[in-house]
């Protein structure tokens, strides 16, 4: 018998003619076991993986007119669109109805996944179509281009982005304004020469006029 088990017995017996007093009634109960948390389970993964994207074939869209040529992509389920300028004048095809489809990415006939980009090359509509899309040239091996009849647009984005780039009129001394429609007439430095972070000057005319 443990010392507080005594001392409530002994107090049992000094008051037992006044009221009854069992002392085991006043045993502490033992100690209940904890109570244990049911283990939490790990979800397994799941055992079905992403589906392959549905194939079709690729329609013919040369000819069309680019909205109707996107339309149509759209209809047979193909989302993953965009166009560029076959002319290579870095023109952005604002107003999709005032263009037409040149080239295709992905041949006609081709059959692909429905989620593949398809890029369509494009002209105004008064333009002829060009045999293939003019390549827009690129500043290799740190050399000057030759952008003699390239855009100015082109021209610029082909260089780095922060070169010092004068453009000039070399008719009439009119702002160049949408640099897509000027064709360069002369550069400076020549093509060729080292580009080294030196500034670099464009006389340019519109495209339908002839450098003086």
């Amino acid at each position: 018998m443990n010392t507080r088990t005594l001392s409530v017995a002994l107090a049992c017996i000094a008051t037992a003619a006044l009221v009854g007093c069992d002392p085991a009634a006043t045993e502490p109960a033992p100690d209940a076991p904890a109570a244990t948390e049911p283990a939490t389970k790990t979800p397994s993964p799941s055992a079905t993986e992403e589906e392959p994207a549905e194939k079709k074939a690729v329609p013919n869209f040369v000819g069309m007119g680019l909205q109707s040529a996107q339309d149509t992509a759209q209809a047979e389920g193909f989302f993953v669109l965009t166009s560029h300028d076959s002319a290579g004048r870095g023109r952005a095809q604002a107003f999709d109805r005032n263009w037409k489809v040149c080239s295709q990415n992905m041949a006609a006939g081709k059959t692909v996944p429905v989620d593949t980009k398809l890029d369509f090359g494009t002209v105004k509509l008064e333009e002829d179509c060009p045999a293939r899309d003019a390549e827009e040239p690129e500043a290799v091996g740190g050399k000057m281009p030759d952008f003699v009849g390239k855009s100015v647009k082109v021209a610029r984005d082909a260089l780095d982005s922060g070169t010092s780039i004068t453009v000039t009129d070399a008719a009439q001394g009119r702002m160049v304004l949408l640099e897509s429609n000027w064709q360069v007439c002369t550069q400076k430095p020549a093509a060729g020469a080292a580009l080294n972070g030196q500034p670099v000057e464009f006389t340019a005319v519109k495209f339908e006029e002839g450098c003086p």
